[in-house]
């Protein structure tokens, strides 16, 4: 996630990063040259046929409101993505809080966060595909990460683990009953939102729409240089390129909110979150926390 102040107006015609461009100057350039190759075709060679730009004017009307419920769709994913992650740091200090009045016994308090520690970890490597097991070291044992790694599901395994962990409290006695429901419901939780956030991740939007929608794409920009070389003469090739611009790009912009777990510069900052609970889980523990991650470049992986 890029973190940044707001350019200045000059900046913005610069500033690169973050911007779309670099992944859409190939099809901006296609546009172009198509653009260009018309006119000087249509000027020096023979007369080509003129579309209506009322006709292209109406089609790209329905083409911006195809492209703005994409963008929609795909930005409540991403939001939906950060809250259910928000949800689990909420849940987590909460935990922190919870045993401290109702597990006295600090040797099983410790494993409980500890392993929450490491769930968030198997979460985001899940999510991302990622290796995060020295991560998930640093909380718990070598064995347990190799362990839990070997299951299906190493996040699910973790959280299945704390319930173990308070399950065995309990049938000693040291967790009431009252106890042992507010634990389960955190416990709940948890797993509630790592379920929303797999849902996510493995269900995209639609590929029939996607493709409806960068079909069109494509056949509006590609005709627009016929509705453009009467009014515009010489300024058709600039005028396809900006409307290039602003189609593909919203058409990226979405691809890349569709999925907000992946770790690109728009994608939700999993590690710094991560590092979020591995604070509180130590300043509920009374152990030194580790630094925040701070963005390098303007980025926040």
């Amino acid at each position: 996630m890029i973190v940044r102040d707001q350019p200045a107006a000059w900046q913005l015609l610069f500033a690169m990063q973050g911007s779309i461009i670099p992944k859409i100057i190939g099809k901006i350039l296609f546009v172009t040259v198509i653009s260009a190759v018309v006119f000087v075709v249509d000027r020096f060679v023979f007369g080509l046929p003129h579309v209506s730009i009322a006709a292209m004017g109406i089609f790209g009307v329905a083409l911006s409101l195809f492209l703005g419920f994409r963008n929609n769709a795909a930005y409540d994913r991403w939001w939906e993505g950060r809250k259910l992650w928000g949800g689990m740091i909420a849940d987590i200090r909460t935990l922190g809080r919870d045993t401290v009045l109702f597990v006295p016994d600090a040797k099983a308090r410790r494993a409980v966060l500890e392993m929450g520690a490491a769930f968030a970890h198997f979460h985001r490597g899940h999510l991302r595909k990622a290796d995060v097991s020295l991560q998930a070291e640093h909380w718990i044992s070598a064995s347990q990460v190799k362990t839990l790694l070997k299951t299906p599901n190493a996040a699910d395994s973790a959280l299945r683990q704390m319930a173990n962990t308070l399950a065995t409290l309990a049938k000693d006695g040291g967790l009431s009953d009252f106890g042992q429901l507010r634990l389960s419901q955190i416990l709940a939780n948890l797993s509630a939102a790592q379920a929303g956030c797999e849902r996510i991740a493995n269900t995209p939007l639609p590929f029939v729409y996607s493709l409806l929608v960068r079909r069109t794409t494509y056949l509006y920009c590609c005709l627009l240089p016929f509705a453009l070389i009467e009014t515009t003469q010489l300024f058709a090739p600039l005028f396809s390129a900006i409307v290039a611009y602003v189609f593909f790009g919203l058409q990226a912009v979405t691809n890349e909110l569709e999925m907000p777990f992946r770790n690109v510069e728009n994608g939700l900052p999993l590690d710094a979150m991560c590092r979020i609970i591995e604070i509180s889980v130590a300043d509920a523990l009374g152990d030194a926390a580790p630094e925040p991650l701070e963005p390098v470049a303007h980025v926040l992986t």
